[in-house]
């Protein structure tokens, strides 16, 4: 089989990677476990805005939202499924310095932050004693319903399989993988990157989130929700994805007693309705040390390529980053250097 692009993994990365190769005219095959629990698959698809308790733009949001909106809109159409949901998010006060500043962040700035006009609005469905804030626009992306869709729509470049590294032969001008001959292979392996042997001495630095799916009749499904933790609704009504933590330590990508026990305490302060926990799920994020990407070919072996290191924020920079890395294969343009995997060049070709 001969193709112009391998893809390791699906996954978000790999995802919007084929889907930047194949609005480019070029033939892909993407080879993934298909395993049910992943950082793509748990996660609830959100992109704000706005990060952190300071209330800051993220990183490169300018480019990277009106860009996100373009392309999953586009995907919408040519898959005949809804992914996304516009919506706002709440920010809940965690005290009056809090307040103070969200306020004094909207005088400087107030292209995303907002006012919020009626404060007692949400007063039938939290406890909350500082106000609330408003970001928008914010957005909730059905990621598991998207990279389904796209296989689906695409299957003839798709094959469930493990990546055997041993089973690869690279050329300065290709590479051959089992039946498979492509012009260059592309890691998506999200947190599996780290151990990547030509690609391991980055610095990945892998966390692990946690989320809980709670059932809560009644519960307005405009907004996303944040005090502490982050409450999204999801498509099925009634259905609200509550998490996540950011655990740099841990033992396996399991599910954790003490993070269900917490994350329900927490609702049970914070919500006036009923919930019930229907799901608990975990994964672990392919995040890194300087929270930028990892994008671009490696500088030794032309012929291999990754795609990885988005983190919390994947949803937001894939799109972007995919169509960048997919116009610097087919045309050479340049990658943003804050992202371009060739700012590692001195430690990649130590290895």
């Amino acid at each position: 089989m001969q193709v112009d692009y391998l893809i390791i993994g699906q996954g978000i990365a790999g995802t919007m990677l084929s889907w930047a190769l194949h609005r480019a005219g070029k033939s892909f095959l993407v080879l993934d476990e298909a395993a049910p629990i992943t950082s793509s698959r748990v996660a609830a698809g959100i992109i704000n805005p706005v990060t952190g308790r300071r209330f800051v733009r993220s990183w490169m949001i300018e480019e990277l939202l009106p860009f996100a909106r373009t392309t999953y809109s586009e995907m919408e159409t040519f898959l005949q499924v809804q992914v996304v949901r516009h919506l706002d998010m709440i920010r809940f006060f965690p005290n009056s310095e809090s307040r103070d500043l969200f306020v004094t962040r909207i005088t400087e700035d107030d292209t995303y932050l907002h006012t919020y006009p009626d404060q007692n609005h949400f007063n039938n469905f939290f406890n909350y004693h500082y106000g609330c804030g408003q970001v928008r626009p914010a957005f909730c992306v059905d990621l598991q319903l998207l990279m389904q869709a796209w296989r689906a729509a695409m299957p003839q470049h798709f094959r469930d399989h493990r990546f055997n590294p041993e089973a690869l032969t690279v050329q300065p001008d290709g590479v051959r993988y089992e039946d498979i001959d492509a012009q260059k292979i592309i890691f998506c392996e999200g947190h599996q990157g780290e151990a990547n042997k030509w690609f391991r001495a980055l610095p990945f630095s892998a966390n692990k989130g946690e989320a809980l799916f709670i059932e809560c009749a009644g519960l307005e499904d405009k907004h996303i929700f944040k005090q502490s933790h982050l409450l999204a609704p999801l498509a099925q009504k009634g259905l609200f994805w509550v998490g996540s933590t950011y655990q740099n330590r841990f033992a396996d990508a399991a599910p954790t007693p003490e993070f269900r026990q917490r994350t329900e305490q927490h609702l049970r302060d914070w919500l006036k309705l009923p919930f019930t926990v229907v799901d608990h799920k975990a994964a672990i994020r392919p995040a890194t040390v300087e929270r930028r990407p990892f994008v671009g070919l490696h500088p030794q072996h032309p012929a291999v390529g990754i795609f990885n290191g988005l983190g919390t924020k994947g949803t937001s920079l894939a799109p972007y980053f995919a169509h960048q890395f997919a116009a610097h294969l087919v045309h050479g343009t340049p990658i943003t250097p804050e992202a371009d995997v060739k700012r590692f060049e001195r430690v990649l070709t130590k290895f």
